[in-house]
């Protein structure tokens, strides 16, 4: 019943601690497009990809107190810091959760900034486009980032580290 609630704990069990909930958007997402079985349901948004229905599932997870949201006040802004508790993870341990290489991948990505993981989550998003399309959409919709060349190229060798990290898996 609470299948997909436990994947995003499984997530959260791999990294310890993840610090933004943009970050925590483009992280799931970035691993659903590795095809790790998550099924939230994504937009573009002003941040690139999003998902209501992971913000409404963290809501839960947080409300029934497997993760713990910790809001910090950072310059004219409020930073959200989500952490796993015990009692999620003697909720984790009830599911028998098949995601190899996610604690790996997810790692990776939790060591990334949140600027970077959005560019490449949006390089995600619009996969199905050539390069150069990919590249106009970025620096069209995502011009106040003032994303380079160099870093879309990033983005793209990052993510075949990732898609090749998982087929080694």
């Amino acid at each position: 019943m609470l299948n997909e609630h436990a994947k995003i704990i499984k997530a959260f069990s791999s990294v310890g601690e993840v610090v933004g909930r943009k970050k925590l958007q483009k992280m799931i997402f970035i691993a659903k497009k590795l095809e790790f079985p998550f099924y939230e349901k994504y937009n573009f948004h002003f941040f690139g990809p999003y998902s209501e229905e992971l913000t409404l599932r963290v809501e839960e997870l947080c409300n029934l107190g497997f993760i713990n949201e910790v809001k910090e006040k950072k310059g004219g802004y409020m930073q959200y810091r989500y952490a796993l508790t015990d009692s999620g993870e003697e909720f984790l341990s009830h599911f028998e959760l098949d995601l190899p290489c996610l604690g790996e991948c997810m790692s990776d990505m939790n060591e990334q900034n949140s600027r970077f993981l959005e560019l490449v989550s949006t390089v995600l998003y619009f996969e199905n486009l050539s390069k150069e399309e990919v590249q106009e959409k970025v620096f069209t919709l995502k011009s106040k980032q003032r994303y380079t060349v160099e870093e879309v190229e990033k983005a793209y060798e990052y993510i075949e580290g990732l898609k090749q990290r998982k087929r080694n898996d």
